[in-house]
């Protein structure tokens, strides 16, 4: 029994790691160590005005190696939307922000749209989809640059660069910080916490891990200092011990917290679970706009123009030509009239005689496999009305001749 006891706390423990917020942040800083004053960022232009709304200009990086990693524009919306709402104080699950710090919450007056006008002059609708050989990064900076898998950067006095990928280990994102490289500036994001709809999972689904990076982007610190009692330089935000993960219960009193209120675990740059951060303070308002002020390292993104699409000066920006799929041998061509798809998916073949036996499945994203059959027919439909709303997996032949497509359930 005692043997059964310790078994189960250490399965729990495991899973419960696994669901832990993991900031990569900081160990990047380390690992890219740059002197701020040699940044190829320029400065000096107009400073802020008081209270003005200041308007981020994104560009969405999607580096996919598979159909999932190719996640769906209204995906992407969803992460601007979010972006926009917390940055403003407009998100509805503020309210749950205990009566004792409400008097902290602060609309950072930032917001953030994607970009109109690419380099160039070329129009675009700030989304770059740029299929990858790497089926997974590391977070060393290898999705920023073309020769080595990734996306190049675009001008980062004009942008926020985001690249959204999948990456390996439990890192859910990372962020420069401000004064570093130019060619390497901006946030990388794991494609499936991006968002709030789609090819997301929990207790990450809310789009919190990209409201988190771009707060370091704008030089924000974690809480703690990232050290045991640590400062984050933020007079407004009470010291705490550690990062905080999961929902804690308020008060959340840590052995350094200077009154019974204890942690400020609702605060975005802690590392509670998607639902249960809500905020930033005023003095985090601050530290954000500094660095758009006059000597601040962000003070070129004030004269950028690309959200504005009567700035555009060139036709649409070329994009990647979309990869088809094919079912071995080449001559088994599938065309599929998919995503998004409500009632039946169709399938043709070039070659009716080579249709027989081959097993069509739909999985989750997880792995639930809920559906299998072999079509018999030259051309054949099969229903999916019964599927909820949703992203899934298609899965078309049999042993090495399958091939995974996107199915998006609308």
């Amino acid at each position: 029994m005692r043997y059964l006891t310790g078994l189960l706390i250490g399965v729990f423990n495991f899973l419960a790691l696994q669901a832990q917020r993991n900031c990569g942040t900081v160990d990047y800083v380390k690992a890219h160590p740059f002197v701020a004053t040699q940044n190829a960022f320029e400065r000096g232009g107009r400073d802020t005005i008081v209270n003005e709304i200041i308007t981020i200009p994104v560009v969405i990086h999607v580096l996919y190696n598979n159909p999932v990693q190719n996640i769906s524009d209204a995906q992407i919306l969803s992460q601007i939307d979010v972006l926009n709402k917390d940055y403003r104080a407009l998100n509805e699950d503020i309210a749950g922000t205990p009566q004792v710090f409400k008097n902290l919450i602060a609309d950072s007056r930032i917001s953030f749209c994607l970009a109109k006008v690419a380099p160039g002059g070329y129009s675009t609708n700030g989304i770059v989809r740029k299929y990858t050989t790497v089926s997974s990064f590391l977070p060393n900076d290898d999705m920023k640059f073309s020769d080595r898998g990734g996306a190049d950067a675009w001008d980062s006095k004009k942008y926020l660069n985001i690249w959204v990928c999948s990456m390996q280990g439990r890192i859910l994102g990372y962020a420069t910080v401000p004064g570093g490289p130019a060619n390497a500036d901006g946030v990388v994001i794991n494609y499936d916490v991006f968002g709030n709809r789609g090819t997301v999972r929990n207790p990450f689904n809310k789009g919190r891990t990209t409201t988190h990076e771009v707060g370091h982007w704008l030089g924000l610190k974690h809480l703690w200092g990232d050290t045991d009692c640590g400062d984050d330089g933020i007079a407004d935000t009470p010291q705490q011990y550690g990062y905080n993960y999961g929902c804690p219960n308020f008060p959340r009193k840590s052995l350094c917290s200077l009154d019974a209120n204890g942690d400020l675990f609702m605060n975005f740059m802690d590392f509670s679970n998607d639902a249960c951060m809500f905020m930033f303070t005023h003095g985090q308002k601050i530290k954000m706009r500094t660095v758009f002020s006059k000597t601040g390292f962000r003070n070129a993104m004030l004269q950028s123009f690309t959200c504005d699409s009567a700035n555009a000066s060139a036709g649409p920006l070329p994009q990647e030509t979309p990869r088809t799929t094919a079912i071995e041998p080449i001559q088994e061509t599938i065309r599929l009239k998919l995503n998004p798809v409500s009632d039946f998916i169709e399938f043709i073949y070039k070659e009716k005689s080579q249709l027989a036996g081959k097993q069509v499945q739909i999985f989750t994203t997880t792995g639930v496999r809920l559906y299998h059959t072999t079509l018999l027919t030259g051309t054949e439909k099969i229903s999916v009305q019964y599927l909820p709303s949703g992203i899934y997996l298609l899965v078309v032949g049999n042993g090495a001749h399958r091939n995974i497509f996107k199915l998006v359930k609308i």
